[in-house]
């Protein structure tokens, strides 16, 4: 009996079959990180004893024929972004390096609630502020298919930590491409669902007009199955939209008839990497395949997407970051400090580079005489993109192209250039722009690394993009491919 890239689906019947507890399993992924995540650095924190106690529970209620959901007792991990009551929240970030939160991120209690079990905080670029996970203020995570080369982020730790077999599933956030951006560069599942669709209540704030929580799985029928528990509408957040969640895993499919597939042109220009635009081409013909109907669809303005990101996510950090001046929230430097101008300069030093890049930025776009010029230009080109996206999904029920344009980078590799990496979230940043729902699906490698399907879909039709991922993903065997560590 073999425990190692356990999805959620087999899990669970291992667990119901009482072929293993949820205690032997949390053991054996704390085992397995224990030993080797000194090569990966997916995860800041792990929870051993708060693990294992709440396995115990969930046995304890197993036996009693007393379960909460079908995941009660599944190990999984969550990205250090997420607040989790007495448990260290960082955001990867010195500024909160010894943030021990009073409460729960809305998320994390609907997971808690239905028997999850915690085994650790995962890794991120510094407050989500990323593509590689370089920028965390703790440590580089390593990709798990080649440990000399970049995860991608912001949430490469969750990423890592699902590739690596550190748990069955991890929950990330994607502001621009950081759930599947990572996904795509890992050979796992990355859904990033619609703005609104799952609750912001309880994540450290980047940028809260694009911020969204999303999960990693191995197969899109977990990653069904999870969507479907924290989709949960929340009062706490007034984002939260108050839509009845569906049941996601009985609407996927395992054929496509009826389904019109666009292939976004803009999506498949010279700068995507020729392997990938190949693999990306293949998984198109499997669409096809399988019955649906695919056409060329043409978003010009989706190529003004990045330019607006640039603008409206400084912006929105340096007015989310201002709080952290050292005197309402994070560290303090007050007892080094001569005067209050001396307490912010020494509370700031705690700050990493791309946070103080992003800050100064959004001050600067955000200040009289700008605003107008930056800030309010950004948001009415959005909505005109939100608008040629809305005009193309009516004659196509979803959205296809790579995730990424490349490979993932060399550590090592000049990294100092912000705009070089941005453009890694090229492809992936108009869903958060428009408002949509994505997910990257495996579909092939490229000198020896993954490469990622994203499949796009209208707001709130996220059924619809996992349905088509299901009906690939399950005529194709990437999900068999595991990383060698």
């Amino acid at each position: 009996m073999t425990l190692d890239f356990l999805t959620i689906i087999d899990a669970v019947k291992m667990l119901d079959e009482g072929k293993i507890t949820s205690v032997e399993l949390t053991k054996h992924y704390l085992d397995k990180i224990n030993k080797l995540d000194r090569k990966i650095n997916a995860l800041i924190s792990v929870t051993p004893d708060l693990a294992l106690k709440e396995a115990a529970k969930s046995d304890d209620r197993r036996a009693k024929n007393n379960l909460r959901s079908a995941i009660d007792g599944v190990p999984g991990t969550l990205k250090d972004v997420l607040v989790t009551q007495s448990v260290r929240t960082t955001a990867a970030s010195k500024m909160l390096n010894d943030f021990i939160p009073p409460y729960e991120a809305h998320v994390v209690s609907l997971l808690k609630n239905a028997g999850m079990v915690v085994l650790g905080k995962t890794n991120l670029d510094e407050y989500a502020m990323g593509t590689t996970t370089v920028n965390s203020a703790y440590f580089i995570t390593k990709n798990p298919w080649d440990t000399t080369r970049v995860v991608g982020g912001s949430s490469g730790g969750s990423a890592a930590a699902v590739a690596a077999d550190f748990g069955v599933f991890s929950l990330g956030t994607d502001t621009g491409g950081s759930i599947r951006l990572p996904a795509s560069w890992t050979n796992t599942v990355g859904v990033r669902p619609t703005y609104g669709r799952v609750s912001r209540n309880g994540v450290i704030a980047m940028a809260s007009s694009l911020d969204q929580v999303g999960l990693f799985t191995r197969s899109v029928v977990d990653a069904a199955l999870l969507l479907s528990i924290i989709a949960e509408p929340d009062k706490g957040d007034s984002t939260s939209v108050r839509k009845t969640v569906p049941d996601y895993q009985s609407l996927l499919k395992s054929d496509l008839h009826g389904i019109t597939v666009g292939l976004v042109k803009q999506f498949m220009s010279d700068g995507v990497d020729e392997n990938i635009k190949k693999s990306v081409l293949e998984a198109v013909a499997q669409l096809k395949s399988l019955g649906a109907e695919v056409k060329e669809v043409s978003i010009p303005l989706s190529e003004m997407s990045l330019a607006v990101y640039m603008i409206l996510v400084p912006s929105e950090v340096s007015t989310n970051l201002e709080r952290y001046d050292g005197i309402r929230y994070g560290y303090s430097g007050a007892n080094h400090a001569k005067n209050l101008k001396d307490v912010y300069l020494q509370s700031r030093t705690h700050f990493g580079d791309e946070a103080k890049r992003r800050i100064m930025l959004g001050s600067f776009a955000l200040s009289s005489g700008y605003y107008d010029a930056y800030y309010n230009k950004a948001k009415r080109v959005r909505a005109m993109i939100s608008h040629q996206f809305d005009q193309v999904f009516q004659n196509v029920d979803v959205l296809v192209g790579p995730v990424a344009p490349s490979l993932p980078f060399k550590i090592g590799d000049d990294l100092s250039d912000p705009l070089k990496l941005w453009m890694a979230d090229l492809l992936a940043v108009p869903v958060n722009v428009a408002g949509l729902c994505g997910v990257s699906v495996p579909c092939g490698f490229s000198e020896n690394l993954p490469v990622g399907l994203q499949i796009m879909g209208k707001a709130f039709d996220d059924e619809t993009i996992l349905a088509v991922a299901n009906a690939y993903q399950k005529s194709t065997n990437w999900l068999d491919s595991h990383p060698n560590l």
